[in-house]
Order: structure tokens, then sequence, then C-alpha cells
């Protein structure tokens, strides 16, 4: 009997190392393109249209875009989205902070470890639902101490000048807890011997930090970084659940306001929220691409 192997066979073995990464890669390439790619160009096909999401389509180019420009309600949910951007950020040094308070080694810290990890594996449902109980004017702890201190009732979610911080305080606390397990995983691949050298020449305290620590935690960073951003700008769940928007739309974000005006009981503009989804993807691309080519650099650089 012949031991000739065919072309076929002889083909997968010269290429077996690069092809078979891509089959394993195949399924989730295609679901990716399939729920991602697709309905990303399918969104911006129909912010050219007058649509209610079940008659025929209307082309209207881009009036959808030029109302935009004029809509006072965008402009609310723009602003309250970039105060989320601003302040959320903060979650990444809390989250810093709070890593390397656990990575000590001291009595009780799995019990720490448990209760920082704790607002990670609860949904935004449930977080909203918290901290609604939380600012509650009647029996709400916060509104009970602000009573106390200053003998005036507070309601956080009912004024228009602090709702919106009053929301983001509650998504910080998930976030916060998100940002710790990356530095944690982060400190865990620290090198042990540079961290030896540099306390051996000196370094202590902020130095280490800045110089040894750091930099060996950039990968964290940039994968906190970018979670934070999207994260602060497609923050829905927990508007939605707080506030539903008010009051009088003042909480309004950019998710929240597309899905009022596409697919809200009382929303059917599918082309006008398809322009706000465009307008939200365009920000969210802009801020992650500047935090691509920051780190491509850097690390050209080292």
């Amino acid at each position: 009997m012949s031991n000739t192997a065919t072309p076929s066979s002889s083909f997968w073995k010269r290429n077996q190392q690069r092809i078979a990464p891509m089959l394993f890669l195949a399924p989730g390439i295609v679901m990716f393109i399939i729920y991602v790619i697709l309905p990303i160009f399918q969104s911006v096909w129909i912010s050219f249209f007058d649509w209610d999401g079940l008659g025929p389509k209307v082309w209207i180019g881009l009036g959808n875009y030029k109302e935009l420009l004029t809509d006072d309600a965008f402009y609310t949910s723009l602003k309250n989205n970039v105060i989320w951007l601003v302040l959320y950020l903060l979650a990444i040094p809390a989250g810093l902070t709070v890593a390397l308070f656990l990575n000590q080694t001291v009595t009780g810290i799995r019990v720490y470890k448990s209760l920082f990890f704790f607002p990670f594996v609860i949904s935004q449902v449930v977080v909203g639902l918290i901290f609604t109980w939380f600012y509650a004017p009647n029996f709400g702890l916060f509104s009970v101490l602000i009573k106390d201190l200053t003998g005036m009732d507070f309601a956080v979610l009912a004024d228009e000048r602090f709702v919106t911080y009053g929301i983001i305080v509650a998504g910080l606390w998930p976030q916060t807890a998100y940002c710790m397990i990356l530095y944690l995983t982060g400190l865990n691949n620290i090198n042990p011997e540079q961290v030896e050298a540099a306390r051996m020449d000196g370094a202590k305290g902020w130095s280490l930090l800045k110089n040894i620590i750091l930099p060996q935690l950039a990968p964290a960073t940039f994968i906190a970084m970018v979670v934070t951003v999207i994260g602060a700008l497609r923050s829905f769940d927990l508007v939605s659940i707080m506030t539903a928007g008010g009051p009088y739309g003042s909480s309004r974000v950019l998710s929240y306001y597309m899905y009022e005006e596409a697919l809200s009981e009382y929303g059917f503009r599918m082309g006008y929220g398809a322009a706000i989804a465009v307008v939200l993807f365009l920000i969210m691309m802009v801020f992650i691409t500047l935090f691509i080519v920051r780190m491509l650099s850097q690390e050209r650089n080292s």
C-alpha cells in the first residue's frame, strides 16, 4: 500500500499552524460581522431616511443631522454625556488605589476583596434601584444625613442641577470595581525582580509607583480607559432605571435620547434615532482611536 500523501493533506501539514488559529477565530469573526459591523452600516443608512420602523422609508439625506443641530434636547444629552465622560474617568485612579490596597498581605484581605468585588457582579438595574432608595427624600440614607446636617429636605433625583451627578456616582461604584479587577490582574503580572531592584536603589512610595509599577500596568490602564469611556458614553441602564431621563429631560444622555426617539412607547422616528446613534458611535471612535494611537506611539518609543 502506498504511503504517498494526497495534495490536500500535504497542504494542511505545511500550513497547519497558520490555518488552525483562523479556524478557531472564524465563528467569532462571523458573529462580530453579523451583530456589530453590519448593524453599524445599517444604522448609518437608516439615518438618511424618515422612517417609523414599519412603513415605507422616505429619503431625506442629511435632514436628520440638520435637525440635530437645532435640537435643544440633543445638546442637553450631549452635555450630560460630556459630564459622564469626565467624571467617569475617576473610576480609573479609584480602581488603582483599591487594587494597590487589596494587593497587600493583611489580615482579612479576602473579606475586603469580596466586598470591593461585589458591585461588579450585580446588575446595573440592581445598582440603580439601590441608589434610588439611597437618594429617596423620605427614607433614603443620603437624604436623611443631609436633613440632619442642614435641616432641609434634599431630593437629588428630582433636582435638575444635581440629578446627573447623582446618577454618575451610582455608576462609579461598579465601574471602580471593574477597574480594580483589571489592576489586580496587572499587579499579579508585575516583575518582582524590578521592584526589589528599585527598592535596593532607594525607590519607595510615589517614586516606586510612578517609575516601576505604573509603566508595567500600562496594558491594564489602556483597557480600563477604553472600557470606562465606552461605559460613560453608552450610559443607558442607570438613567432609565433611576430617572427615565427626568426631571424634564435634564438627565438624558445620547443613548437614552436615541431610545426615546426610536424605540420607546411613543418613539417612532427610527431615522432620527439612528442619526443620534451615529453621532454617539463617532464620538466613541474618536476617543478609542486616540487611545490606540497613543498606546502604539508609547510602545514604539519604549
